[in-house]
């Protein structure tokens, strides 16, 4: 009975043998990885900085004329164009004014034409010796007087056809109202210095950034030249980053933070930037021309520094020492003997020693037999 139940166990476990090895003479499989090509061409020189997005110009609107406020045109958080007008004073006091100033300077235009006419007399009735020098003089005297409060009403008219103007305040730039805190019916004063809302500039916008003093070389080479461009995008945006241009590296570095700050100027109709909001910055002061680009997971480091493994014809792992430059995104900047189009292996170099024979798990290849010699 024993002979019987032994026999059966132990051919199971030799077919079992015969399925894990495969049909003899076959090549064994190798281990399995995931590849990425190496790629050698231009690639930008990016610097990554964190950013503020900042109004170019902010503008408290205040009152220039004392009045009470007749009529608000807006609303609050409207886009307002320059010229445009926003709020109302009451104008009828300078209004009632500028009459009687209108009234006085005719007055004083005639007294002028009476002052002159005297002079015209007098100088003809001093060259008959009808007048006195003197009394020449003072014919003289007052003409050139009355000139003067000619002059004088003019300005005074001036002034108050300024402040039946001002009475009717306008937007100075386009841009975006703030909080209105005063309403119609409230008196305002210039002493007080009330502010009636804000206006802020919306496009084009600014943004705010430092970068390490490492890459001040590289930005002034830049400046000297095309210029620099920057990408700006929030954490909350889903969409493209707003492309801009550096128009402002400040004059010393600040000692403190070993860092030099920059502004980048931003088109921004579609108002996807908001001042005061944090946005992720990348500078892009040149191309570097020839640069080896692998996908990042490929670099290893060893004992002896940064590494990785590349396919060989034969389908064996080849060891090639590189020098790690940089990050860019999901890839990385290498120094090293690779050429363009080799493919690196990602993932599965861990268990990867040289010569190892791997196999791509996006493309693998099918086992082969090996003849045998009889």
């Amino acid at each position: 009975m024993m002979r019987r139940i032994v026999l059966p166990v132990f051919l199971g476990l030799a077919g079992l043998a015969a399925v894990a090895t495969g049909p003899a003479g076959a090549q064994p499989r190798g281990i399995p990885v995931t590849t990425d090509q190496a790629l050698v061409g231009p690639v930008p020189v990016e610097v990554l900085a964190n950013g503020i997005v900042a109004t170019e110009s902010l503008i408290t609107i205040r009152t220039r004329v004392d009045g009470q406020i007749e009529r608000i045109l807006v609303q609050e958080g409207d886009l307002v164009r320059r010229g445009q007008p926003l709020v109302v004073l009451d104008s009828r006091l300078n209004r009632a004014l500028l009459a009687q100033q209108e009234a006085q300077m005719l007055r004083d235009q005639a007294l002028a034409a009476r002052a002159e006419a005297d002079q015209v007399r007098y100088r003809s009735l001093r060259g008959e010796s009808f007048a006195s020098q003197q009394r020449f003089e003072q014919a003289q005297a007052d003409a050139a007087a009355a000139a003067a409060v000619v002059k004088a009403d003019e300005a005074l008219l001036m002034q108050t056809r300024l402040n039946i103007e001002f009475a009717t305040i306008v937007a100075e730039i386009d841009g975006r109202l703030g909080a209105i805190p005063l309403r119609a019916g409230n008196f305002v004063r210039q002493a007080e210095n009330t502010a009636i809302t804000t206006l802020t500039q919306m496009d084009p916008i600014l943004v705010q950034f430092s970068v390490p003093e490492r890459w001040l070389p590289e930005i002034k080479t830049a400046m000297a030249g095309p210029g620099i461009r920057v990408r700006a995008k929030a954490d909350s945006d889903t969409g493209e980053p707003a492309t801009g241009n550096v128009v402002f590296v400040d004059s010393a570095v600040d000692t403190a933070t070993g860092t030099i700050s920059l502004k980048a100027r931003f088109t921004n109709a579609d108002f996807r930037l908001w001042p005061g909001q944090y946005v992720q910055v990348t500078m892009t002061p040149r191309i570097e021309q020839g640069a080896i680009t692998v996908a990042g997971g490929a670099v290893q480091t060893g004992q002896a520094g940064r590494f990785l493994f590349v396919v060989g014809p034969d389908g064996t792992a080849q060891r090639r020492d590189v020098e790690f430059v940089r990050s860019m995104g999901t890839r990385a900047v290498v120094r090293g003997q690779l050429a363009n189009g080799e493919r690196v292996i990602v993932d599965g170099a861990q268990r990867v020693v040289q010569g190892s024979r791997v196999e791509d798990r996006a493309n693998p290849a099918p086992a082969q037999r090996v003849s045998s010699v009889n």
